[in-house]
């Protein structure tokens, strides 16, 4: 499906393969000091033979490849637009990926997310969260200002949040109003959102008597359905549907800017309403676990008095992982879809064997996703032959700062020195822990640098 305003040109200053390889970046090779990243991808060396310290995380380029082609025809198959959750990655290279591979835009959850965007060309952002900070809503009224044709939706789940939008937008002096969703919450002792459909009125109401905001649909998040499997999810997710029913059927949705109700012309006060109204209804949801479910539900989604944009936002598909995801992906109950392939690994070298039974590498909390799961042993290299061969009888018992326990079976060949690549668990918490990720073939050859910002 074709993304609207996909990627801008970013500002020269932002050109990432100029930055300098420094300290900054753990694991690259200390004789790259000073080289840009540009040149040293150029260099296409050896993860291994290269100069490579570690720990150090790396991507593969075929299995990130095969994700994005994946989920873009998954979602050209179903009818869906996709925006996918950017707080997995925070990472400009992989947006614009994501974005020639067909996304409409990409998804953020707080206003640093969204700056970091913008600073680097996304043109479609929706927040999955309602927005009452008045310093970001500022810099947010100057950034609608100065692009007209940069998009912006976000959530409303309150009648307190949408007069804390409107006063600081009105303080702002902004010329456009924001396109918001109603948040419907996923049930008592979920997360955000307005609990009940008249909860979700409540909050429509309060939108249209605003002139600075303007209600183009509804959207939330079936990852936090209270026990959540696939009845209890296609019910909320029918909810969803029918509340976008019963505000279409009652006319809240806003119409072409000036006529009435939010979105109207707000004179001195307020947005002025330049710019016309939405040509569509927003229904969104979709993380990364019931992505199918919400194929199944949106395809049944009624005629409306407008075209809907049926917007996905699952963001961990990009790596996917050898933990939690490949649990809980959809694509376990739907295998004739596809399939995902982890795309991270940890390499740490063993720098103490102090008996039989018990080994240390040199990666530990500060290196490794362990919210959910610990690393997996999967393979070790040996660092007298360069053999790469199965992690057989080796396992992840603990993590220390800076420290991996193994756990060794007898016979298992392990040795200080071998380097020991480990699968992760939650690409959201492995990220997050490196700035400069080294992308890699198959054969080990280091073809880019995936650059985040956290």
């Amino acid at each position: 499906m074709a993304a609207e305003n996909r990627f801008a040109p970013a500002d020269d200053r932002f050109a990432l393969s100029e930055e300098r390889v420094d300290h900054r970046f753990k694991g690259l090779p200390p004789d790259a000091e000073g080289l840009t990243v540009g040149a040293l991808a150029a260099e296409r060396r050896s993860l291994f033979g290269g100069g490579f310290t570690t720990p150090v995380l790396a991507l593969s380029a075929e299995s990130v490849e095969h994700n994005l082609a994946l989920l873009e025809t998954y979602s050209e198959r179903h009818g869906l637009a996709f925006a996918p959750h950017g707080k997995t990655s925070m990472s400009p290279q992989l947006f614009a990926r994501q974005l020639e591979y067909g996304a409409w835009g990409i998804t953020a959850a707080v206003p640093h997310q969204a700056r970091v965007y913008r600073a680097f060309g996304v043109g479609s952002i929706f927040l999955a969260n309602e927005l009452v900070d008045a310093a970001a809503l500022r810099w947010l009224a100057a950034e609608l200002d100065r692009d007209p044709g940069f998009r912006f939706v976000c959530y409303v789940d309150s009648v307190r949040g949408v007069a804390l939008m409107d006063q600081a937008l009105r303080d702002a002096n902004a010329s456009r109003p924001v396109d918001v969703v109603v948040e419907l919450g996923a049930g008592e002792g979920a997360r955000t959102g307005a609990r009940t459909e008249a909860d979700c009125a409540a909050v429509a109401d309060a939108v249209a008597a605003v002139p600075t905001l303007r209600l183009i649909g509804v959207a939330g998040y079936e990852g936090e359905v209270p026990g959540a499997d696939s009845d209890r999810v296609r019910a909320w997710l029918r909810r969803l549907v029918a509340l976008a029913a019963d505000f279409d059927r009652a006319g809240r949705f806003a119409g072409e800017a000036g006529s009435g109700g939010s979105g109207g012309s707000a004179g001195d006060s307020g947005a002025t309403g330049t710019d016309t109204g939405p040509h569509e209804i927003v229904i969104s949801a979709g993380g990364s676990a019931w992505f199918d479910t919400v194929a199944e539900v949106f395809a049944d989604i009624p005629a409306l008095s407008r075209p809907v944009l049926k917007l996905l936002r699952s963001g961990a598909y990009v790596t996917h992982d050898d933990g939690h995801y490949r649990r809980i992906t959809p694509f376990n109950r739907v295998p004739e879809e596809g399939a995902l392939q982890p795309a991270f690994r940890l390499w740490a070298q063993v720098v103490s064997r102090p008996s039989p039974d018990q080994a240390f590498v040199n990666a530990g909390k500060r290196d490794a996703a362990y919210d959910l799961h610990l690393p997996e042993a999967q393979v070790v290299r040996d660092a007298r032959t360069g053999e790469i061969r199965p992690a057989t009888g080796i396992s992840v018992t603990d993590l220390s700062d800076q420290h991996g326990w193994l756990a060794t079976e007898p016979g298992a060949a392990l040795e200080v020195g071998d380097w020991v690549g480990m699968g992760l668990s939650h690409p959201c918490t492995s990220f997050d822990k490196w700035q400069l990720i080294p992308l890699v073939e198959a054969d080990g050859t280091v073809t880019d640098f995936i650059r985040t910002f956290f």
